[in-house]
């Protein structure tokens, strides 16, 4: 199961995907073992401000999740994962997409956001996915700015086609988009 989880900064978009994911983990009977819980972080540190934000998010973790920081290479990285009995949260596309932008190989990334969406259609197992809305405010001025909310608005609707569920977080609210 597919379930993408999006939302503008600070909406309680991660927080909801971590519940999600925890309830995704749990055994429906006492046959079965619960499922490992892999936290897939894109993000990677600039500032000081970032390694904040990163330990926030670390700090509402408890030992139950196995950390796998990924800031490139999402597609291998979810093959790998794929049938291992685990729930994989991927937080958060926008960053992996800054990283491309950022990096010196943005000219791969369409290749990339295709080999990952198709990692995702035959992914076994169970995956939360983290994305930043962006294409609810203004068109941007920059052509940079412009070029990250085109891609980031691909990105996002490429990922909730193949998903089974969609929810958008507001103020902490989550509203269910596709897949109830």
């Amino acid at each position: 199961m597919i379930h993408l989880v999006i939302g503008g900064a600070r909406s309680g978009k991660s927080v909801h995907a971590e519940t999600l994911a925890g309830e995704l983990s749990q055994s429906p009977g006492k046959q079965s073992p619960a499922k490992k819980l892999i936290y897939l972080a894109t993000a990677t540190i600039y500032d000081d401000e970032m390694q904040q934000r990163i330990d926030l998010h670390k700090q509402r973790r408890d030992q139950n999740w196995l950390l796998v920081e990924e800031p490139l290479q999402l597609a291998s990285c979810l093959q790998t994962l794929s049938g291992t009995n685990a729930v994989v949260l991927i937080d958060c596309m926008t960053l992996w997409l800054s990283n491309w932008i950022c990096s010196e190989n943005f000219a791969e990334f369409e290749s990339q956001r295709q080999a990952f969406i198709t990692a995702l259609t035959t992914f076994e197992g169970d995956c939360v996915i983290v994305s930043n809305e962006v294409g609810s405010g203004i068109v941007p001025m920059g052509a940079l700015s412009r070029s990250f909310v085109d891609h980031a608005g691909w990105l996002n609707q490429a990922i909730a086609k193949v998903s089974d569920k969609a929810t958008l977080v507001v103020a902490g609210l989550p509203l269910a988009l596709k897949g109830g």
